[in-house]
């Protein structure tokens, strides 16, 4: 195993982490507005659009993560093996990216088949370069605190283009279409790619690969493969990652929804009202007049920047007590508030807020450790077999992470069929759209008891993972030895 100095400048870090805001200014958009897009502003049915997201994302979670991974391992080129792929995908992405939120004039069952193609595209080049690009962050460096360090710089971006996404960009949507949604989401999402291909290539430009693999080390698929089935912490970790963003997906998809059919506008108005008139007189006029979008703005700010608090506080929380034990704790936590959500009522509005704050917090601190545990996962297999694979274990990562998000968006679609919501092509013409009741407590179940689940399911299976921070020093200690020799 081949390597260089292990310490990393700011200016690397700062650079890889501009691949995952990039990124993210993609799969936030997808997480948050995919759901929504598709049944109030596309004009899908809830059925068809659940179908879609669940059987393309299903496909692309289990094929093309796992082949990409096969063939970044595999890939050899002077500027090393996962950095060419950021650099040939950054602008096909930009233009999927626009064009999956297009709202062409086709029929109805044209629109069926293009949100199919131009969904199945989009995931096809999202694991084409960010599949590459997570696997990286366990190639620039072996050193497990330089590591811990650099994932919080990459979801300290991360919470940034979430922030953008959660908080202003349902806003601007609206300004930017002069109150057609089809057209604003258009005029952003084309700026967003255009923003998003320059981060990625910027990360192509400032960042290097230093664990180089020697020729003995060279494996088959088959072995990776068995490799990976054998390894008990990757096995853990892949059922954790699915589980995530099976709740992210239901839980981040469904506020929208929740706020637009639950929250008591006049309560959301009251309360927000003292905190717009505030941020309007140091001029930071955003959230435009509609009470809907700017309260689902300033509730999802709360909880960004009090997760970008607990992002900070991770890396030294993570090095005294260990990956894994500051992740369950943080993960429970954080679950307990959103259990809470159910038995808050449509008028209680500050303790909503107030809620998503805590639990954005106590989520935070688990960010980056998730993906530094996979990096470490990565490590263990070379610990134990003196072969490193390190695409093929951040693919299967990637497979959890598509599965769950695939998973979570079309169960949130189908709960809402299930409770009986009516989407726009559902709607009667020139009537005012009014939900049923029973429409109604489905968003409240959809932020509360549904998604909570699956983090207490993760919370009992991270039991079993045994790499802790014994562990952790005793694996990083022994493969520096072997990569010095």
């Amino acid at each position: 195993m081949h390597t260089t100095a292990q310490k990393l400048s700011i200016k690397e870090k700062v650079g890889y982490s501009l691949g995952d805001l990039a990124a993210n200014l993609v799969f936030q958009t997808l997480m948050t507005y995919l759901a929504y897009f598709y049944t109030d502003i596309y004009g899908l049915e809830a059925n068809h659009a659940s179908a879609i997201m669940l059987i393309v994302g299903l496909i692309a979670a289990f094929g093309f993560n796992p082949i990409i991974g096969a063939i970044a391992d595999r890939t050899m080129s002077k500027w090393g093996k996962f950095r060419p792929w950021i650099l040939y995908t950054a602008v096909p992405l930009g233009v999927i990216s626009l064009l999956a939120f297009s709202t062409p004039d086709f029929s109805y069952k044209g629109k069926v088949i293009y949100a199919v193609v131009t969904y199945t595209l989009l995931l096809l080049l999202y694991a084409a370069n960010n599949l590459p690009y997570s696997a990286l962050s366990g190639v620039i460096t072996g050193d497990m605190g330089e590591r811990n360090s650099i994932s919080s710089y990459r979801f300290v971006a991360v919470m940034f283009a979430q922030f953008f996404v959660q908080v202003f960009m349902l806003p601007i949507i609206e300004t930017a279409g002069g109150g057609d949604k089809a057209v604003g989401i258009e005029i952003v999402m084309t700026w967003l790619a255009i923003i998003g291909t320059l981060m990625l290539l910027i990360t192509f430009i400032t960042t290097r690969e230093r664990i180089v693999p020697t020729p003995e080390q060279k494996s088959s698929v088959k072995e990776d493969l068995a490799d990976l089935f054998q390894n008990k912490p990757w096995v853990i970790i892949l059922m954790v990652t699915t589980l995530i963003f099976v709740t992210l997906a239901m839980k981040g998809g469904s506020y929208v929804y929740y706020f637009e059919n639950y929250v008591d506008k006049i309560a959301l108005t009251q309360f927000i009202q003292p905190i717009l008139d505030f941020l309007a007189g140091i001029g930071l006029n955003f959230f435009g007049e509609n009470p809907v979008s700017a309260g689902f703005g300033l509730f999802n700010a709360g909880g960004i920047i009090f997760m970008i608090v607990g992002i900070t506080l991770s890396k030294k929380l993570a090095d005294t007590y260990g990956k894994r034990d500051v992740f369950m704790a943080a993960l429970f936590i954080s679950t307990l508030f959103i259990v809470v959500f159910y038995f808050f009522a449509a008028t209680s509005v500050g303790l909503m807020f107030s809620a998503q704050i805590v639990h954005g917090f106590f989520y935070g601190l688990t960010i980056p450790l998730l993906w530094a545990m996979i990096a470490d996962v990565a490590d263990y297999s070379e610990w134990k077999t003196n072969r490193r694979a390190t695409a093929i274990i951040f693919s299967a990562m990637m497979v959890g992470l598509k599965g769950g998000l695939s998973i979570g968006s079309a169960l949130l679609t189908w709960i809402l069929g299930l409770y009986g919501y009516i989407t726009k092509e559902a709607a009667v013409a020139g009537e005012v759209l009014i939900q049923p009741e029973s429409a109604v407590q489905g968003t409240k179940m959809l932020v509360s008891i549904y998604p909570a689940i699956p983090f207490f399911i993760s919370i009992a299976l991270l039991f079993y993972y045994e790499i802790n921070k014994s562990l952790e020093v005793q694996i990083e200690k022994e493969l520096k030895e072997r990569r010095t020799k």
